[in-house]
């Protein structure tokens, strides 16, 4: 019930901001009895578009500790949460950012996420089986790869990117739904029914083609934060951690799919193919530490 009642709230919330705005900046319907008009409508996809990525970002350290149940570590209370969070602190001294929350979230698989709106209120958090299954130094460098993800502002980075590729695919749906509605159904007068179901068709597929964009954006973004994790702490432990996640290579992912792409491991097999996976392989991954790495 939370999490559909965070979803309508969130959805209300992008609504009301992007009417809001239009009405401040002027700008009406895109659609008139002469067909689209075009600086309407790429005003309207780049509000709406960019909207609902922001207030994504704006929201995602508290949807993160909602669906994960993360624990955030206010006040060390064991040896362990006081290791955890001395080593996320000194980590984020040598990156230069402000000190993340830092956060523990129960699941038998070995992974670990970073989000937040930027690089100095982020969230840093863990799982248990990261914790159980790797030695110190391993967990370090992961914590360094996350650490990594802040620090080269990769969260909102993607928002930006995504913000973009919603609003062009919102464009250009409306554009081949309004030539489809005139083209094909012969609707002179304004727009009937076909503009509509062309639309939502041509958003679907447009939406999933572009989306190659972002995961293309994604994976690259993992091999930066790799080498992040090396320098922060030192090659061979982000190279051994990422060949104890190859060891889970056959588990799915634990994590809510809105959270994957922050996550450390990933879903590394993807049916749809290569384009459509937010992490690249970790064999990919491993051998480009090892080659960078090797002198």
């Amino acid at each position: 019930m939370m999490r559909i009642f965070l979803f309508l709230a969130t959805n209300l919330s992008v609504v009301l901001v992007a009417s809001f705005t239009l009405s401040l900046l002027g700008v009406g319907s895109y659609m008139t009895a002469q067909g689209l008009d075009y600086n309407n409508l790429l005003i309207f996809c780049l509000i709406f578009g960019m909207a609902g990525s922001v207030v994504s970002l704006l929201m995602s350290k508290f949807m993160a500790k909602r669906s994960m149940r993360v624990q955030v570590i206010e006040e060390p209370q064991n040896a362990d949460q006081k290791w955890l969070y001395t080593t996320v602190q000194d980590l984020a001294q040598k990156a230069n950012i402000g000190m993340p929350e830092v956060g523990v979230f129960n699941s038998a698989q070995a992974n670990a996420f970073a989000t937040g709106w930027n690089k100095n209120n982020a969230l840093v958090a863990v799982s248990t089986g990261l914790l159980n299954k790797m030695s110190r130094e391993e967990v370090k460098a992961v914590l360094g790869h996350e650490i990594g993800h802040v620090a080269n502002g990769d969260m909102i980075t993607l928002t930006l990117i995504q913000g973009v590729v919603n609003a062009f695919v919102m464009f250009f749906a409306r554009v081949i739904g309004s030539f489809v509605d005139r083209a094909v159904f012969k609707n002179e007068s304004g727009h009937g029914m076909g503009f509509f179901i062309a639309t939502f068709v041509a958003e679907m597929i447009l939406g999933v083609l572009a989306s190659t964009i972002v995961f293309w954006f994604s994976r690259r973004r993992e091999y930066r934060a790799d080498i992040a994790g090396a320098e922060l702490v030192n090659p061979a432990a982000m190279v051994s951690a990422l060949a104890r996640l190859q060891a889970e290579y056959d588990k799915p992912s634990e994590m809510p799919s809105e959270m994957v792409a922050f996550g450390i491991s990933g879903e590394l097999k993807n049916s749809l193919g290569g384009l459509f996976m937010s992490h690249p392989p970790l064999d990919k991954r491993i051998e480009a530490l090892r080659q960078r790495y090797s002198a």
